[in-house]
C-alpha cells in the first residue's frame, strides 16, 4: 500500500503521524511510504531521517494526497485537505466527528473510508491510540491551571501546593480516565488538594490508592456542585468513546465558583 503522512496544518499543530522508525517498520512489511518534506521538523525529525528510514520524500501536499492510497496523519482535515481527499482514499487520523457536523458530512459527500484514532480500541476496550494523547493532556492540564491560577494571568494568586504559610490549591477532575488520572497524578504530586468524581467503581479505588492527599467520590449531584464551588482548579476530563461529553457542570454553578478560579475542559 501506498501510505501517505501530510504536514500538519491545523493551527499550533506539531505532531507528525508516524516518527521514522515506524516507518522503517512499514517499508520492511513492504509498503511504500510518502512523507511530505518537513512533515517531522515540529516533532524534531529530520527530511534526511525519514530518507534513511526508506521514505519518499515529495514537495507540496497536492503531490502528496495524489500519489497515496492511505493518508495517515494527525488532526481532522482543514478545508484545504478536504479538498485533496477522494473516494479512494483513507484516511486514518483523530477526527472526533461528534463535534464536527460540517466535517462529518464533508467526509460523506467524498465517500471515502475514514477511521478515527480514537475509535480504535484493542481487545481488552481500551483505546491505544487516543491513551498516550490522554496522558499528555492530563498532565499538561494540570500545569497550564497552575499557570493560569497566577495573579498576573486573572488567577487567585496561589499556588496549587500552597508553602508552610497558605492553604493548599484544590483541583477537582471530573472523570478518572486516562486525562482524568494524569491530571489527579500531577495535581497531587505538587501537593494539591485533590478530589476526583467518576461512576466507576474500579476507578474511584485507583484514584483513591493514589496519593494521601487525593479523593475519589461519585458524582453525586450535591457533592459534585459542592466540590466544584469550592475549587480553585476544575478539570473536565470525561469522556465517552466517539461522542460528545456530558454537560456535568451548569452555567449557574460556574457563577457561583470563587472569582479567579480556573476551568479546563481537557
Amino acid at each position: 500500500m501506498r501510505i501517505g503522512i501530510p504536514t500538519e496544518v491545523k493551527t499550533l499543530e506539531g505532531r507528525v503521524a508516524l516518527i521514522p522508525a515506524a516507518v522503517a517498520e512499514l517499508i520492511y512489511a513492504g509498503h511504500e511510504v510518502i512523507l511530505q518534506a518537513g512533515a517531522g521538523e515540529k516533532s524534531g525529525y529530520s527530511d534526511q531521517q525519514y530518507s534513511q528510514s526508506g521514505a519518499k520524500l515529495v514537495e507540496g501536499a497536492e503531490a502528496l494526497y495524489q500519489h497515496a492510497e492511505l493518508i495517515v496523519k494527525v488532526k481532522e482535515p482543514q478545508a484545504e485537505e478536504l479538498a485533496l481527499l477522494r473516494p479512494d482514499h483513507r484516511l486514518f487520523c483523530y477526527l472526533h466527528l461528534a463535534a464536527e457536523p460540517d466535517l462529518t458530512q464533508g467526509l460523506l459527500d467524498i465517500g471515502l473510508t475514514a477511521v478515527g484514532f480514537e475509535t480504535v480500541t484493542d481487545p481488552s476496550g481500551r483505546l491505544p491510540l487516543l491513551a498516550p494523547m490522554s496522558e499528555i493532556a492530563g498532565r499538561v492540564a494540570i500545569q497550564v491551571g497552575a499557570h493560569y491560577l497566577y495573579q498576573p494571568m486573572g488567577g487567585r494568586g496561589l499556588l496549587l501546593g500552597g508553602i508552610p504559610s497558605t492553604k493548599r490549591g484544590k483541583v477537582v477532575i471530573l472523570g478518572a480516565g486516562v486525562a482524568g488520572s494524569h491530571a489527579a497524578m500531577m495535581a497531587a504530586a505538587m501537593g494539591a488538594q485533590v478530589t476526583v468524581f467518576d461512576t466507576n467503581l474500579d476507578k474511584l479505588q485507583e484514584m483513591h490508592q493514589l496519593a494521601d492527599n487525593v479523593t475519589a467520590l461519585y458524582p453525586y449531584r450535591d457533592s459534585l456542585h459542592d466540590m466544584v464551588i469550592d475549587a480553585d482548579l476544575l478539570i473536565g476530563a470525561v469522556l465517552i468513546p466517539g461522542a460528545k461529553a456530558p454537560h456535568l457542570v451548569s452555567a449557574e454553578t460556574v457563577k457561583e465558583m470563587k472569582d479567579g478560579s480556573v476551568i479546563l475542559d481537557i
